[in-house]
């Protein structure tokens, strides 16, 4: 019987060293992924970070042309207004204070939008 004994012990010793074996094999290649995951990772934070910066840089355009484009539409107003002016001052008293409060509400959305516009490109 001692041949038994030894024979299942050998039996027993291989499917342990067997096991390690898998185990360590097992360790490596999930180290070898993480190892790919993290050089993966490095190259595509690259091209992103070269996407923000242009990003950046076109919402920054965009900022100063819609500044550009707010003051030359401002400036149309004002002489739209200062033409108009002479006839509003025609117009009965009820109207008068209409056209005003029109006024006041044209600039409120003109402020909120380009508050909008100036919170988008930061």
């Amino acid at each position: 019987m001692p041949e038994f004994k030894d024979v299942t012990d050998e039996i027993t010793k291989t499917a342990r060293d067997a096991a390690y074996v898998a185990v360590g094999l097992g360790v490596l290649g999930f180290q070898r992924a993480q190892v790919r995951r993290q050089e993966l990772l490095k190259r595509l934070s690259e091209p992103r970070g070269r996407i923000e910066d242009r990003i950046t840089e076109v919402r920054a355009e965009v900022a100063k042309r819609a500044k550009t484009v707010d003051g030359k539409v401002e400036t149309a107003i004002d002489r739209l207004e200062a033409t108009l002016e002479p006839i509003e001052e025609r117009l009965p008293a009820q109207a008068r204070e209409l056209v005003k409060q029109a006024h006041v509400q044209a600039r409120e959305v003109r402020q909120q939008i380009w508050n909008l516009l100036a919170s988008d490109a930061a």
